[in-house]
């Protein structure tokens, strides 16, 4: 019997019919949706703060015609960009200088940074304590209970997802660095205003980080330990789409228009899958990498999703060879190489080859390029343990996760 045919079957036994489904926001995706942002700001009120990138969407022709619009419904704006991974320094000051003004709605436009900046002023503008308040993991933690103003979420990057997500992930770099989430379902936006064609001003390497952590987002909520056949039918059809548009579209092949809406779907719904069933060490090593090292959170999701899903592999085959893990690892190698496969083994061989594959066609660098020494990954291990780590599909022991950095070192 064909290895899909037994795939599929293993597949249909999992128990994963018992699940819920958090909040999402109202999505508007489609080329040309941008249009309908002034109409929805207005449905809330008319004054409006805008957090963009700093590069992303201001100085873009669409700037330009979205302010012409809200002068047009009325809508009075303030302004204000952030050109670095927000850090709860930047959200307190942000929140402390507009105090004196009275938002109806907070529109994020940009990538992660800039959503996950305005998602936190949004939750934090009529509470008016620090972030820090509520940041997990560091400070009192305080239950948060709002209120947050109405947040509209407008990426123009491929990657993080965090237009689908209750979580605002802010970082402090350096020795002493964290990255922790200000996380509530009160954070959610109302709505998520996907438009494809906001894309088109992306570069080649921008591209390749973004999507390689939409890709490993899909994959580790596919095989975390809380996926379900809901979350499961998402991150199918979102690797496919990234199979199929992130190569194109870095090397910008013909058909481009098509390739952006692949992967901004497939980004919208790497967003989703997170959110609801968690990640996996991937993400777990993201945490302390990218607050210890100036390493950019795509750069590390596709430097490490090769070698974290062949370390995944290996302890499960040794450990707990009946992981249903196992079965959805050669079936995703079935969908990135759209082809079957006579072993589990052979698919597995095949899928590595192609995560491999692609972070080299795709240019990542690795981790040692951003400073990270062999005497320093003790200190990454010892932090990389959080909400991430939880839901991989194997607890990984320190050495097995030493392996996935020195191999990629």
């Amino acid at each position: 019997m064909a290895l899909h045919t037994k795939a599929s079957i293993q597949l249909l036994t999992l128990e994963m019919f018992n699940f819920s489904i958090a909040r999402l926001p109202r999505i508007e995706f489609g080329s040309g949706v941008i249009k309908k942002l002034p109409g929805i700001i207005q449905s809330y009120g008319s004054r409006v703060l805008l957090i963009t990138g700093a590069r992303s969407f201001v100085g873009t022709n669409g700037w330009d015609v979205l302010i012409e619009q809200l002068k047009q419904h009325k809508i009075h704006w303030q302004h204000c960009t952030i050109a670095q991974e927000p850090s709860p320094d930047w959200v307190d000051v942000t929140v402390q200088s507009f105090s004196s003004h009275i938002f109806d709605a907070v529109v994020g436009i940009g990538g992660g940074s800039a959503l996950d900046a305005a998602k936190a002023v949004a939750g934090l503008l009529r509470v008016q304590r620090s972030v820090m308040d509520y940041l997990e993991g560091v400070g009192p933690e305080l239950p948060y209970e709002g209120p947050a103003i109405p947040f509209i979420a407008v990426p123009t990057t491929a990657g993080t997802g965090s237009e689908a997500t209750k979580n605002a992930v802010l970082s402090v770099q350096g020795g002493n660095g964290f990255k922790k989430s200000f996380r509530h379902d009160k954070l959610v936006a109302e709505y998520a205003i996907i438009d494809p064609d906001l894309l088109s001003n992306c570069p080649p390497d921008i591209i390749a980080a973004n999507g390689m952590d939409a890709l490993t987002q899909l994959l580790e909520s596919y095989v975390s330990i809380k996926s379900n056949r809901f979350t499961d039918a998402l991150a199918i059809s979102g690797l496919q789409a990234v199979r199929d548009a992130l190569i194109p579209l870095y090397k910008q092949s013909q058909g481009q228009r098509r390739n952006r809406e692949k992967m901004a779907y497939a980004a919208l719904l790497s967003g989703i899958t997170l959110a609801q069933v968690g990640l996996g060490s991937v993400h777990g090593l993201a945490s302390p990498l990218g607050a210890f090292f100036p390493i950019p959170h795509g750069i590390v999701c596709g430097t490490l999703v090769a070698t974290a899903s062949e370390i995944n592999i290996t302890s499960m085959q040794v450990r707990e060879p009946n992981n249903p893990a196992l079965i959805k690892y050669a079936h995703v190698a079935e969908i990135l190489c759209q082809q079957h496969f006579t072993t589990h083994q052979a698919a597995y061989e095949a899928l590595l080859n192609t995560l491999t594959s692609w972070t080299q066609e795709l240019a990542l660098p690795r981790l040692s390029h951003y400073g990270l020494q062999h005497d320093q990954l003790d200190r990454v291990i010892a932090n990389c343990r959080g909400s991430s780590m939880k839901t991989n599909p194997i607890v990984l022991i320190d050495e097995e996760i030493r392996q996935i950095m020195l191999m990629r070192l």
